[in-house]
């Protein structure tokens, strides 16, 4: 089986019909002006450079060179080799905030929805790297375990939404003990965790938390949403949430905590704004600089290219260059032509010399001289 690295490279087959029809259309057109100019019988004597059979020939030659070209630009492989590969890359472990706070509307479509689709940016930076999910509010638990299958990630960030985690708050400390369980005990310099929530931490013990994640070397960058004002949050049933005074809540944006733990755990702290929230540019500059590990070891299969052998044929079939391939056969002809000339010529002296009177009839005598007349002998 055949194979193409580029199939929208074999377009340019389609440069070998047209360029036949090019071919084909211009025979016809010299065709037709020798015939308007001189009867066929007479085209050898008149016209004895014109030759048919060569110019066919280099017009398929060239249309031959042209195929074998586009499938060189295409690609062709058959035949391979197993190969081992290594995946070096981190760990990264992604802590979303799923409170009621995060359905507020101050981004849109809410917080949840824009967090989620700004997650996906960040899914798309990774480079080899192992990536999971923990869902988090008043308790936090792994939604997704590192792996390196990008679409069972996507899938479990789909199925992410309030209410899938029964007990309400916002728990960081939770969170990011669950992300730590996640990296399954291992130490060095090259785990992460992002860290995404809009309110502030009503429950468990931050400072522990993150006294935990510095001793495992662990890095916490922090994302916030919201504003320190305060955003309304919906309701269920419709309208806003209320305290048990029936005042509205607002959720609150709690920088000093988000850049305290960044900065216990050598993180970096980064409020969400744009529409992928800075995600991108915090892989770029920070997450992606960490070091990397050799994450797993496959056997692949690597097909072997052969573009060399289409590539090989058609550079060989270059045919000489039209003004070339002409001058070239008109010389050679014009040269047999000049050769039948001479032997015309040395023919025609040799008549001319032989009906020429001959001065001398008999050997020996001497040749005349002003008006005497040689008499004839009896």
């Amino acid at each position: 089986m055949i194979l193409w690295r580029d199939t929208t490279s074999l377009l340019t087959l389609l440069l070998v019909p047209a360029l036949a029809a090019f071919f084909l259309w211009a025979r016809r057109r010299r065709e037709r002006a020798l015939g308007a100019f001189v009867a066929a019988s007479l085209l050898p004597a008149v016209a004895p450079d014109v030759d048919r059979r060569r110019r066919t020939t280099r017009a398929v030659v060239v249309c031959g060179a042209i195929l074998c070209l586009a499938f060189a630009l295409g690609g062709p492989m058959w035949g391979f080799r197993w190969e081992e590969v290594r995946r070096e890359g981190i760990d990264l472990m992604v802590a979303l905030d799923t409170s009621r706070s995060m359905l507020a509307t101050d981004v849109k479509p809410n917080r949840l929805g824009r967090a989620k689709l700004a997650v996906e940016d960040l899914l798309a930076q990774l480079q080899g790297d192992r990536a999971g999910l923990v869902a988090f509010a008043g308790s936090a638990f792994i939604q997704c375990p590192l792996t390196l299958d990008q679409g069972a990630f996507r899938e479990s960030l789909d199925a992410i939404d309030v209410g899938i985690i029964p007990r309400g708050g916002t728990n960081l400390g939770a969170a990011i003990d669950a992300s730590l369980e996640a990296f399954e005990g291992r130490q060095g310099n090259h785990q992460a965790l992002v860290l995404i929530t809009d309110g502030e931490s009503h429950e468990g013990d931050v400072k522990e938390a993150s006294k935990r994640a510095q001793e495992r070397g662990v890095k916490v960058y922090t994302v916030g949403i919201g504003t320190t004002e305060g955003e309304l949050v919906p309701a269920e049933t419709g309208g806003y949430v209320k305290d048990r005074k029936g005042q509205v809540v607002k959720s609150r944006l709690d920088e000093e905590t988000l850049k305290q733990i960044a900065s216990d755990t050598g993180g970096v702290y980064l409020h969400a704004e744009g529409a992928s929230f800075g995600l991108g540019e915090l892989y770029r500059d920070y997450i992606g600089l960490m070091e990397k590990r050799a994450l797993a070891s496959t056997l692949e299969r690597r097909f072997e290219h052969r573009f060399q052998i289409p590539l090989a044929i058609g550079s060989s079939a270059r045919p000489a260059s039209p003004l070339g391939g002409a001058s070239a056969g008109a010389g050679a002809r014009r040269s047999r032509h000049d050769r039948a000339h001479d032997r015309r010529r040395r023919a025609g002296r040799g008549v001319r010399r032989l009906a020429r009177p001959a001065r001398h009839r008999t050997r020996g005598e001497p040749p005349l001289h002003g008006g005497q007349v040689r008499r004839r002998r009896r």
